[in-house]
């Protein structure tokens, strides 16, 4: 199975970046490019797309599904994290739209053969960009029992780190785990069966998240990528992030209202004494959730929550 296009909640996405015919848009994250042509036919004729994406498989689609738009558009092997020093390589100076979409794409999920889902026999690697060093089988095969503990906890919100994080060691004791659906299975292991009956998804869900955003920083680089965004955009320019997890939500959620309201002088001041300027402000207060009907047309799109800024 290829790629697949199916972008989550298209409509809002569409609707909230606002681009229109000659404005420049940076898709951060192409995936199955669902977005990304969507975006450029509404910054056409004389629009420009950049497109990024760490994962080489990704580009290589890009390059095949945006070649009627190669004119318009420029694809970048990398990730979202350097978009100034991608920009400045460019000669960019700002973007009237940006798009981060945060979620992974069922090609990973599917045919990534790295390790992305607990239900495949796959090698335990993990890596978003191949490039990169850490696996998650390193992981799992070195890292005390405290490490992975905390790991599962922090990035999982897992509540059974411990006892998973014990039954890993005892595990690799014997011989090394090497599969996804090997450490799939010593997770499901470690739960007791209550507690896993209970589990609205399955008992290694929160662990193979957790091992993801560990092996390719996740968070850190959603972290360096929000405090650079504000500076990128063009005046009235929006920034619209699709995130999956609590985690990625709230440091999106934060940094936009510290870009927004970052006044740090008392209420009872008059006046602003501190040196604050606005960068953004939140186009929307809540988040935007998908309808039941997009649910069951795309359950990858469950848990996304959409928030969108606009620069000042």
């Amino acid at each position: 199975m290829g790629f697949e296009h199916t972008p989550v909640m298209p409509e809002q996405v569409r609707h909230y970046l606002n681009l229109k015919p000659g404005n420049t848009c940076i898709d951060c994250t192409l995936g199955g490019c669902g977005h990304a042509v969507e975006s450029i036919q509404a910054v056409l004729p004389n629009g420009r797309l950049i497109g990024i994406d760490q994962d080489i498989a990704a580009v290589e689609n890009a390059q095949t599904v945006l070649e009627p738009y190669k004119e318009n558009t420029t694809i970048v092997h990398d990730n979202f994290a350097n978009i100034v020093s991608i920009l400045e390589s460019l000669g960019i100076k700002g973007a009237d739209g940006i798009l981060l979409d945060l979620g992974l794409s069922l090609n990973q999920l599917r045919n990534s053969t790295r390790g992305f889902s607990f239900q495949a026999d796959e090698p335990l690697d993990m890596r978003m960009d191949t490039r990169g060093e850490t696996t998650a089988e390193h992981i799992v095969n070195n890292y005390s029992e405290k490490e992975l503990a905390d790991i599962f906890f922090r990035f999982g919100e897992e509540r059974m780190a411990g006892k998973i994080a014990r039954k890993i060691i005892r595990t690799r004791m014997t011989e090394p785990i090497q599969s996804g659906r090997e450490l799939a299975r010593i997770v499901r292991d470690a739960i007791p069966a209550k507690v896993a009956f209970k589990k609205k998804t399955h008992p290694a869900t929160k662990v193979f998240q957790a091992l993801r955003i560990s092996v390719n920083k996740e968070l850190q680089k959603l972290e360096t990528f929000m405090d650079k965004v504000p500076e990128l955009l063009n005046k009235n320019g929006r920034l619209v992030v699709i995130s999956f997890h609590s985690l990625e939500d709230r440091i999106v959620k934060q940094k936009i209202r510290g870009f927004e309201k970052g006044c740090t002088c008392p209420s009872i001041f008059p006046e602003c004494t501190c040196g604050f300027q606005q960068k953004l402000k939140a186009v929307i207060k809540k988040p935007v959730t998908p309808s039941r009907e997009e649910i069951d047309r795309n359950p990858m799109a469950r848990s996304a929550k959409i928030r969108v800024a606009q620069r000042v």
